[in-house]
């Protein structure tokens, strides 16, 4: 759908905007809103300050880009009465997070709200509608943040806020944009929604026919019998059962000192737990080890082929964090709480892969992990692990039969996320030229557009 543009235009004189509608206001967020504040967080080791709380305490966490019809924590009488920071925000106000993991996400708050000090609140009267400016900050979310000040965590503080000068038209306009993107970004999103649904669907099939081939073989003729493994079920009559310490072998990662660790390209890389994904080995957060020659660390250089694993909790809950190391992927040592799994002659390095990631390997390590603040699997534990065993010849079957199985839904899951990365795409110019006047869309408003 393409749209006009409006007739004249002007500049706003706001590098974030460009040019404008003329007959369109340009208006300082300071000098727009009655309110724009913020909020605090009472001490959470106090329980008098949370426990049995009645009021609302919205925090950056809790913000998901639109309605926000609730948060996950509530403070006390006492809370709000000994912090004189935590005032109570109407329903209706606008909430943006100026720090932290989901910087810049936003709130419309459906409900009267505290909030914590990375919530910067707009409410009370103003020319600008929040709809309006609800969707003005969707669409320029990124040329704000651009703004932001500090290295390490990036601030979009309350007086870059303030200082941000928005072009609108009158308010009945401003409700007449907002509803039509109301509606417009509904219809995306539903798109979206459908290819999300898609990929998982995909997914789930993927996992179904790995499941399958480890489990029940590509035969679906010949006898079968009782595996004696409640989750295993029944297997090829011809296949053996064993656990895996009799075909692989474990090797756990060296623990190299932080103290050494450095980002200089030319030394080697270091497989960290964050560095092994579901299938895929990815460097893009990449430390590095100076290594020497006689530095003894030998035994922990990772080969080509290698399978390797990640074996904290923080780096399974997504799926088994199993990979195979590739030609781009060496050199490199291997860190702690990553383990190389070693098949012998007999067991298949592709067939022993597909194995560890399905359901039935997930199923029998998620009771076992160890451990409280960083929950783990041992080396033990997966040397314990009962495995189907084909013929060596099958495996090599099964394994190439997987790989270009994988690949087929690999490529529909691909071409399903590029189309998920365009609806969004399409969603946010959309809106970004809605809300600055470079398309004019009255003629594709419905008349009587709530507020």
């Amino acid at each position: 759908m393409s749209f006009p543009r409006y007739e004249e235009y002007k500049d706003s004189g706001v590098d974030l905007m460009g040019e404008v509608p003329r007959h369109w206001s340009i208006w300082k967020l300071a000098h727009a809103f009655t309110q724009i504040g913020s909020g605090t967080t009472p001490k959470s080791d106090n329980a008098e300050y949370y426990e049995d709380g009645t009021i609302p305490w919205v925090n950056t966490g809790d913000l998901n880009d639109g309605p926000l019809s609730d948060c996950n924590k509530c403070i006390t009488e006492k809370a709000a009465k000994e912090h004189s920071s935590l005032k109570l925000y109407p329903a209706g106000s606008l909430l943006f997070a100026m720090y932290g993991a989901t910087i810049g996400k936003l709130g419309l708050l459906k409900f009267p709200a505290t909030v914590n000090q990375a919530c910067c609140v707009f409410s009370g009267d103003s020319p600008i509608t929040i709809h309006f400016l609800f969707y003005w900050f969707l669409g320029l979310r990124q040329k704000v943040l651009s703004l932001a000040t500090g290295g390490g965590q990036p601030n979009v503080s309350q007086d870059i806020l303030r200082a941000l000068r928005v072009a609108c038209p009158n308010k009945n306009e401003q409700r007449a944009i907002a509803s039509f993107l109301d509606r417009e970004t509904s219809k995306i999103d539903a798109l979206v929604s459908e290819q999300r649904r898609l990929v998982e669907l995909l997914k789930e099939k993927r996992q179904a026919v790995i499941s399958h081939a480890v489990n029940k073989g590509l035969d679906p003729s010949v006898p079968m019998k009782p595996s004696g493994i409640e989750w295993l079920g029944d297997v090829p009559a011809h296949w053996g059962i064993s656990v895996c310490r009799h075909y692989v072998s474990i090797l756990s990662g060296f623990a190299f000192p932080s103290a050494g660790f450095s980002e200089n390209e030319s030394h080697v890389r270091l497989l960290r737990g964050i560095n092994v994904g579901v299938s895929e080995i990815r460097w893009d957060e990449t430390v590095y080890w100076a290594r020497c020659d006689d530095d003894g660390l030998t035994p922990f250089e990772l080969q080509e082929g290698d399978l390797v694993i990640g074996m904290d909790r923080p780096w399974i809950t997504a799926g088994v964090r199993v990979a195979k190391i590739g030609r781009d992927d060496v050199p490199s040592l291997l860190l702690q709480r990553v383990a190389r799994i070693k098949p012998d002659h007999r067991l298949s390095t592709d067939y022993l892969f597909h194995f560890l990631t399905t359901p039935m390997f997930t199923g029998y390590f998620e009771p076992e992990t160890t451990g409280v603040s960083v929950p783990h699997i041992s080396p033990t534990q997966i040397l314990n692990f009962t495995i189907a065993i084909p013929p060596i010849d099958e495996q090599f079957l099964i394994a190439v039969h997987l790989h270009q199985s994988c690949d087929k839904f690999d490529a529909l899951i691909a071409e399903a996320d590029r189309a998920i990365a365009l609806l969004q795409e399409r969603r946010t110019a959309l809106i970004s030229a809605a809300v600055t006047g470079k398309i004019n869309i009255r003629g594709f408003t419905s008349k009587g557009a709530e507020a």
